[in-house]
């Protein structure tokens, strides 16, 4: 784009990466940033990727970015309370050790298996791009629980989420879907039995929507006869 045609804040700028039109969610932190923390930031990488250059280590690229999240994600002094707060805890203690217990997962990654798209919207192969374009949607529309069996090959499973950066998700499912790691726990007996068929579904979606689909797939878990839920949070 022409310079003459954007006229851009920096504050605007450091906006875009979350939800905007650059849209980068690996950086998505920068909204949390002042403008100030956010410039220093950026001079910080640039020095570190300077000496990069010359050293050959990524490592204090990535400390910087690590620290920078923890700042940006962090609540202020002055934040407002939490839209939602909950004074009792939602878990329920295990009835048995889980060594002796059938484990299930249900993971916000929004993964499901090659063949068995959900069709956000009705809309037939999706792409990613398409996805993060479409958030607002996904937000204001209920979410779409996928079944995925889990006897999956990680080969098999697809993942599409507006919400979040896929492409360590794609590389390997594990980073936010841990199929592996629990047939690895299983095969090591650190997990009784797992159940036939673990859920994912894309977690960008109200809680009001939430809570009003979760009636029928707390039951469908319960059809798995699941005694322990692992729930992963994207």
């Amino acid at each position: 784009m022409d310079n003459s045609e954007r006229d851009e804040s920096f504050e605007a700028f450091r906006k875009s990466f979350s939800y905007g039109d650059r849209n980068d969610l690996n950086f998505k932190f920068f909204k949390g940033l002042s403008d100030d923390d956010a410039a220093s930031f950026l001079q910080t990488m640039l020095d570190q990727l300077g000496d990069a250059f010359d050293t050959g280590d990524v490592q204090p690229l990535i400390e910087a970015a690590i620290q920078a999240q923890v700042a940006g994600y962090t609540p202020g002094p002055d934040a407002p309370p939490p839209t939602f707060a909950y004074d009792h805890g939602p878990f329920t203690p295990a009835r048995i050790p889980v060594a002796d217990a059938r484990v299930g997962l249900l993971a916000t990654s929004g993964h499901f298996v090659a063949g068995d798209d959900p069709e956000p919207f009705g809309e037939t192969a999706m792409t990613q791009a398409e996805a993060i374009e479409r958030i607002g949607e996904f937000i204001s529309e209920s979410p779409v629980l996928s079944e995925i069996p889990s006897t999956t090959p990680t080969s098999e499973l697809r993942v599409r989420h507006g919400g979040y950066d896929i492409r360590s998700a794609e590389m390997d499912p594990n980073v936010t879907f841990p199929i592996d790691r629990l047939r690895e726990a299983h095969d090591d007996g650190r997990v009784g039995s797992l159940p036939d068929t673990f859920f994912s579904f894309p977690g960008a979606t109200s809680q009001g929507r939430l809570r009003k689909v979760l009636p029928g797939w707390v039951a469908r878990a319960h059809e798995e006869s699941i005694d322990v839920m692992l729930l992963v949070p994207v």
